[in-house]
């Protein structure tokens, strides 16, 4: 059975390729959403970026026929644009110029149409205008074609397994085979591991509870981490999580010049992540990288920062204070004494920013670009669109590495959860990929302070 879904403006503006994800189904758009499009092509960045490709996808479509009649899709359903029902009456408190409250019109005089009001179905990214629509006995639903499922959502990027006694020197040396690792249930069976591509291990010896090895999944084997006893800036790992993601971290852009790193506030993601690329390009420079770009995505969809007063390295200094906060550890690692000369302090961080070693941007302003021999990290990316971390990993040129970084619980985009956003979206499918790592950090290895470990467990 054919289904008709009503398309909201906001599942355009995220996703504009939108209208080709629905099969054979009837897509049906009121006015105002064509209204409300019309509104933000001027809009600067992702917003107005998603609504002029919407808008020009429109043109194609009508270029083939009359939208007012429907056209044909690709994959064999229609599209058109619905003027009418106008005259049917809402619930009194709805005002009827309201453009959710125009759409709900349109979804009540369809069903009314086609007198089955379950072949209607309105697809929005807003929770509100879903709720109002099962008030009214409207079918509603979230667009989902970029949601993953809980168990990729489950997925941490690390394991445990255990090895034979007697192949604890051997993995030492040269590794295991992934064959040779096993999990075993409380009656002693024991069962095979499966492991994905890159994805880090904690392994066990069976006769030895106190021998932990720590290693990489590399093809059909568990490889030794290669930079355990390294220091980045001189800091040292404090737990496992922190080992899997200083090997990610210090790995070569060549063979790893993707990294995701999920977890909790206070677990070390961007300080750690700042930590190795100030060894790399100012400590000890070892050539890899000419510069360290940090992002951080406005969560504001890109609204606020076209009116903030300054060039663009003031317009976005708000968003760069954590990065700061983190430099400043960094740079003193005297925890007593830090902050007894704050003038002396910030001299260190501001002469990191002057000598262009760090560079501060704005994400909506790397569209277009090719990166290029950069150790680029966007931090809070739980708050990109899929369509906007897809742009970013397209713009790595040669020798550059991206560092996703973000905690999926901690949404403060509109329209976005903890299922559709960018970095959950990037896990998903670059899983398994030999040019991706990823690791998620517990909550158990937050490093921030005791009052902040405290809080992640009570809280």
């Amino acid at each position: 059975m054919k289904k008709t879904y009503v398309i909201d403006t906001n599942v355009l503006i995220q996703a504009p390729y939108a209208l080709q994800c629905f099969e054979d189904n009837h897509l049906v758009l009121p006015l105002v959403v064509l209204e409300e499009l019309d509104g933000l092509k001027k809009c600067e960045g992702e917003k107005g970026a998603n609504a002029r490709v919407a808008v020009r996808k429109l043109e194609e479509y009508r270029n083939q026929g009359d939208l007012l009649k429907g056209v044909p899709l690709e994959n064999g359903g229609t599209i058109r644009i619905e003027k009418n029902f106008v005259n049917v009456e809402l619930p009194e408190d709805l005002p009827e110029d309201k453009a959710d409250n125009r759409i709900l019109k349109v979804c009540k005089g369809l069903c009314e149409e086609l007198k089955d009001s379950r072949k209607l179905i309105l697809v929005t990214k807003d929770l509100v205008l879903r709720l109002k629509a099962q008030i009214m006995g409207i079918k509603a639903e979230d667009f989902i074609t970029e949601q993953i499922t809980e168990e990729d959502a489950l997925y941490t990027g690390r394991d445990e397994a255990y090895i034979p006694e007697e192949l604890v020197k051997t993995f030492k040396k040269k590794g295991v085979s992934v064959s040779d690792l096993y999990r075993s249930d409380e009656e002693g069976n024991h069962y095979p591991v499966e492991l994905e591509e890159n994805e880090f291990v904690i392994l066990k010896a069976d006769q030895s509870a106190r021998k932990t090895l720590l290693g990489r999944t590399k093809g059909d084997r568990v490889v030794p981490l290669v930079y355990k006893k390294s220091k980045p800036y001189g800091i040292s790992p404090r737990n496992v999580g922190q080992y899997f993601m200083q090997e990610a971290l210090m790995t070569k852009a060549e063979e790893a010049p993707l990294v995701i790193i999920r977890g909790m506030a206070g677990t070390a993601k961007t300080f750690y992540s700042l930590a190795v690329g100030m060894e790399k390009v100012y400590n000890n420079p070892t050539g890899e990288y000419r510069r360290i770009i940090v992002c951080r995505p406005n969560a504001q969809f890109d609204d606020d920062i076209g009116f903030l007063p300054g060039d663009e390295k003031e317009k976005i200094a708000p968003l760069m204070r954590p990065v700061i906060d983190n430099l400043e550890q960094i740079l003193d690692s005297d925890e007593e004494n830090r902050y007894e000369d704050e003038n002396e302090l910030s001299d260190k961080v501001m002469e990191v920013f002057d000598r262009g070693v760090i560079q501060t941007e704005a994400l909506n302003f790397i569209r277009g670009r090719s990166i290029a021999k950069t150790y680029l990290i966007i931090d809070e990316a739980q708050n990109m669109t899929p369509n906007q971390v897809k742009g970013i990993i397209t713009r790595a040129g040669k020798d550059t590495k991206i560092i996703l970084l973000g905690d999926p619980n901690q949404i403060d985009r509109p329209f976005l959860d903890e299922r559709t956003n960018g970095l959950s979206y990037a896990a998903k499918y670059m899983k398994g990929s030999p040019l991706c790592w990823q690791i998620t950090l517990s909550a158990e290895e937050c490093e921030r302070s005791v009052l902040a470990m405290d809080a992640v467990k009570r809280l």
